[in-house]
C-alpha cells in the first residue's frame, strides 16, 4: 500500500457517515435547503470563509426593506459553506452578492417576483482559472463545482437570510430552471475583445451580474455574413413575448465562433450592441396582433388603436425592443466548436457596474486525497 493510499484509507475511516446524514437531515428539518443536501456549516469552516475574504463578519452587505432583514458577511459565508463552496470561492460570492445588490430590482421586488428571475453571474480575471471556473463547453450547464456552488450560495442566502421561500414570500408563477445555477466565467482566452468587466471599468478579477427572466439559444452555423448572423439574434431579441413595458432588456453571451466572426468583420463589442438595439423589435401591426401595440404613461403595454405612445397609426412602424445599446451585456463564453450562442433577457434593467473581487488570507483547504471536483 502506498503512502497516499494509506492516507486516504485513514481519512475515510475517520469520517462518520451517520453523523453527516444526521446533519443533512437536520438542515432539511430547519428549512435551510433548496431541496438538495447542504454542507454542515461548522464554526471552523465559516471562519475559513471569513479569513478568505478578509472582511468583518458583522459588515452589512444589504438590507431588504420590505422584509426588514439584513445580509452580513457572516450570513453570506454560512450560506456559501452550506452551498458547497470552498473557502477560496467566498470572495467571488461576496463580489457576486455586491454586484446583485447594485441592481435596482434586487432592492425592490425582484427576489419575490412572479417571474422568479435567475441571477446571471459573469466572472472575469485570472481567478477564473485558479479556482476552476468553467468558461468553455457547457458553460450554462452543470458539472463544475465553482460555477455551481457560487450561484447556489446566492440562492441559499436569499432563502435563509431574507426568508424568501417558494410558496411563502417568493411568488414565482412558474419560475426558471436556472433560478440559482447561472454562474459562468468569460472565455477571455478565445474572446476577440477585452474582458467584459474591463470594458466596464474594472480590470482583473471582477464579477458582473443582473437578474434574468430567461435565456434563449441562437443556433446559426449557416452564414458567414455578419449582418445575417446579427439579424438572427435580433429576431430572437425582438419577439413579442417578453414585452411587458415600452422596451425590454436583453443581452447576448456569444460563443467564441460567433464573437470572432463578428470581430473579423470589424465589429467591436459596442458595435454589436448598437446593431442589435437598432434592429431588434416588431412592427406596430405585429404587436397589435398580440395586444401589445401601445404603452401607457407608466410604460406598460396594452392593446390600442394608436400605436406606442399614441403617436402613430401606421401598422408598419417599427418599434425597438432595446432602448439603449449601452444597456446590453455582450459577453463571450462557451467552446469554439459550433455557432451556438445565448440571448439573455433581463428581469428589468442592468446597472452595468462590475464589482472587483478582493481576497483576504485563506487558510489551507483539506489536502487529503480527493477526486477532481471542479
Amino acid at each position: 500500500m502506498t503512502a497516499a493510499s494509506l492516507q486516504h484509507e485513514q481519512h475515510a475511516q475517520s469520517l462518520d457517515p451517520a453523523a453527516a446524514q444526521s446533519a443533512i437531515e437536520h438542515a432539511y428539518e430547519q428549512g435551510w435547503t433548496d431541496g438538495l443536501p447542504v454542507v454542515p456549516a461548522t464554526q471552523d469552516l465559516v471562519d475559513r470563509f471569513l479569513a478568505a475574504a478578509g472582511r468583518p463578519a458583522g459588515e452589512v452587505l444589504s438590507h431588504l426593506k420590505q422584509v426588514d432583514r439584513t445580509v452580513t458577511v457572516e450570513l453570506l459565508a454560512i450560506n456559501a459553506a452550506m452551498a458547497g463552496c470552498r473557502p477560496e470561492y467566498f470572495p467571488v460570492v461576496l463580489a457576486a452578492w455586491e454586484a446583485l445588490a447594485q441592481e435596482r430590482t434586487t432592492g425592490g421586488g425582484g427576489w419575490q417576483s412572479t417571474s422568479g428571475p435567475a441571477p446571471l453571474i459573469i466572472v472575469n480575471g485570472p481567478l477564473r482559472q485558479e479556482l476552476g471556473f468553467n468558461s468553455t463547453g457547457g458553460v450554462f450547464g452543470p458539472g463544475f463545482r465553482a460555477n455551481a456552488t457560487v450561484a447556489r450560495a446566492i440562492g441559499l442566502t436569499v432563502r435563509n437570510a431574507y426568508g424568501i421561500r417558494p410558496h411563502e414570500l417568493e411568488q414565482a408563477t412558474q419560475g426558471l430552471p436556472g433560478r440559482w445555477s447561472i454562474c459562468l466565467a468569460e472565455n477571455e482566452e478565445e474572446s476577440p475583445w477585452a474582458p467584459l468587466a474591463e470594458d466596464l471599468g474594472v480590470s482583473g478579477n471582477a464579477v458582473t451580474s443582473t437578474l434574468l427572466r430567461t435565456s434563449e439559444f441562437v443556433d446559426n452555423r449557416h452564414t458567414s455574413d455578419p449582418e445575417q448572423l446579427l439579424a438572427d439574434f435580433a429576431d430572437t431579441i425582438g419577439r413579442s413575448g417578453p414585452w411587458i413595458f415600452r422596451n425590454a432588456g436583453a443581452g447576448v453571451v456569444l460563443c467564441p465562433e460567433h464573437a470572432n466572426q463578428l470581430a473579423q468583420a470589424g465589429f467591436s463589442r459596442a458595435d454589436v450592441a448598437a446593431w442589435l438595439a437598432e434592429h431588434s423589435g416588431r412592427t406596430t401591426g405585429q404587436l397589435a396582433s398580440v395586444g401589445k401595440d401601445r404603452a401607457n404613461e407608466n410604460g406598460v403595454r396594452f392593446p390600442g388603436a394608436n400605436g406606442d405612445n399614441g403617436d402613430a397609426t401606421d401598422p408598419d412602424r417599427f418599434q425597438r425592443t432595446i432602448a439603449d445599446p449601452a444597456s446590453m451585456i455582450v459577453a463571450v463564453a462557451g467552446s469554439r466548436n459550433a455557432g451556438i450562442s445565448m440571448v439573455v433577457r433581463y428581469f428589468a434593467d442592468w446597472s452595468g457596474k462590475p464589482v472587483a473581487i478582493t481576497t483576504g488570507t485563506p487558510q489551507p483547504t483539506d489536502t487529503s486525497p480527493q477526486k477532481d471536483d471542479r
